[in-house]
């Protein structure tokens, strides 16, 4: 995959490719600036998935409303800023400042006399260091009751071909995209078919991950909740990666995920209280949130606080924090991090650091490209198509698609490999970092002949194991893609032969 001083070069070419359509010259430039901004992350999926939820659980603030209110019905950009503040570009022209309201303790924007169809998008400013290196895009439902709204999201995510086709036309908005999932649907299946294609192009979906959303709910609440969701989750990803539309599927329960990540004192100590509680007494008070906060259960505790903790953990949550603090969970700090981390946001966290954040020039160099296809794709010139030919070369090469199949491959259990091997496999292919030091478990720092030397070593080592007679075909196959990513870390330093310079495999 190219870098972005390659796609800056392809961009460069196109101007001249270009220089009889004034359109064209308006995407180049708006690719061009993409490349030097924030990766874009979009969070799609159908009505009530959780979006809004899980995007709070993410950046680890209420920054997204999360009722069914004109806001959520809405295109939103998250961008980190000095202060927080909320813009409304109209389908006018105009842009308009809307205030940021909180009404019983929940964040909302008011619209004013605004109406969701007569806002384009807002834009949304927050200081936030989740910001700082992403911005995050929350999408209506991709099955929403309006077509309208939906279709905001597709024209975002997808966008059709402007001659009426229903083929998706590249130029998406967005570089990934986090698709959550309640069940694996028709409507599920065709809409991650059609981002996948609009984002990674004839590379398959090489920015997107599926969520199982609100995971604790389809275990109603029960203890093992997230265990059937595991299971659930990886029914999905089998079937997802034999279709070929993305490249994880990990289960969340974003409720809890919130609730963890902005934990009070005071709802600690509350849950506290509730560990403390004889079994039986607390069962029966948890038979449904109703009654959880009617005035006469639970008296020691407030109703209004007990009210709190249903909206803010679930049933689930509440279950989970208690047996956590009975189990040695004995101040907020402890037991946030546990229900963080049981609550999937941890491994979400770290498979969109390592296949986004880590990656994000690789996608935002992609998405040049993509856009530059589709571009040329409708230039008769000898100088466009000898270029569009060359783009699409570039395009052609999907070894960091290779690799992000094969660490969900990793994740999920499949190979027949020892944990050491593993281990090493994983890192190689750019699991815990894309620096050549790191995929090869060297010091930072370390001089270059050294990192040649031992990418080569680690080269011979992989393509060893693949030869071996007895290796099964998925496993010869995995460690053909470790060869490449060796492979690929000695030609870089033969470009860059100081090694200073970040490479990553995916550029070649």
């Amino acid at each position: 995959m190219a870098g972005i001083d390659r796609a800056r070069g392809f961009l460069d070419a196109a101007r001249g490719a270009l220089s009889g359509d004034p359109g064209a010259q308006v995407e180049l430039d708006l690719c061009e600036r993409r490349l030097y901004q924030p990766v874009r992350v979009a969070l799609a999926g159908s009505l009530k998935a959780g979006k809004s939820t899980l995007l709070n659980a993410l950046v680890g603030q209420d920054i997204a409303p999360t009722d069914a209110t004109e806001c959520t019905r809405v295109v939103t950009w998250y961008r980190n800023g000095r202060s927080p503040s909320v813009t409304a570009h109209v389908d006018d022209g105009r842009a308009v400042g809307i205030p940021v309201t909180r009404i019983d303790g929940r964040l909302g924007f008011d619209f004013g006399r605004l109406t969701a169809e007569q806002v384009d998008h807002l834009d949304v400013e927050w200081p936030a260091r989740a910001l700082q290196s992403t911005t995050i895009v929350d999408t209506p439902g991709t099955a929403s009751l309006s077509t309208e709204l939906s279709d905001s999201t597709i024209r975002l995510l997808a966008p059709v071909d402007e001659s009426g086709g229903d083929e998706p036309r590249g130029r998406s908005g967005v570089d990934a995209v986090v698709y959550l999932l309640r069940s694996l649907t028709a409507t599920d299946t065709a809409m991650l078919r059609r981002i996948g294609t609009a984002i990674g192009g004839s590379s398959g979906p090489l920015g997107v991950i599926g969520v199982v959303s609100r995971a604790d709910e389809l275990g109603a609440g029960r203890m093992d909740a997230m265990i059937s969701a595991q299971q659930i989750a990886g029914r999905f990803a089998g079937e997802l990666e034999r279709t070929g539309l993305c490249q994880a599927v990990v289960p969340v329960a974003g409720l809890l995920a919130l609730g963890a990540r902005t934990l009070r004192e005071v709802e600690f100590r509350a849950l506290a209280q509730l560990a403390s509680t004889p079994g039986p007494e607390l069962e029966a008070a948890l038979l449904t949130m109703d009654r959880f906060a009617r005035p006469d259960i639970l008296p020691h505790i407030p109703a209004e606080l007990r009210r709190s903790l249903a909206d803010r953990f679930g049933v689930f949550g509440i279950r989970l924090a208690v047996t956590l603090i009975r189990f040695g969970a004995t101040s907020s700090t402890a037991l946030a991090a546990e229900l963080v981390e049981r609550s999937g946001l941890s491994e979400l966290s770290a498979i969109i650091d390592t296949q986004f954040a880590q990656r994000a020039e690789a996608l935002k160099s992609h998405s040049a490209l993509v856009t530059l296809d589709h571009l040329l794709a409708t230039q008769s010139s000898t100088q466009a198509r000898e270029l569009r030919a060359a783009v699409r070369r570039e395009l052609a090469d999907v070894h960091g698609f290779r690799e992000l199949r094969l660490l969900s491959n990793i994740r999920v259990g499949g190979l027949d490999l020892s944990p050491d091997q593993i281990a090493e496999l994983t890192r190689l292919i750019g699991g815990s970092g894309i620096d050549p030091a790191t995929r090869l478990g060297l010091p930072a720092g370390i001089d270059a002949p050294d990192l040649r030397a031992s990418a080569i070593e680690a080269a011979r080592a992989w393509r060893s194991l693949a030869r071996h007679p007895l290796m099964a075909p998925d496993v010869a196959s995995a460690c053909q893609v470790a060869v490449r990513s060796a492979e690929g870390i000695v030609a870089g330093l033969d470009e860059e032969p100081s090694g200073t310079a970040g490479f990553s495999a995916e550029r070649h």
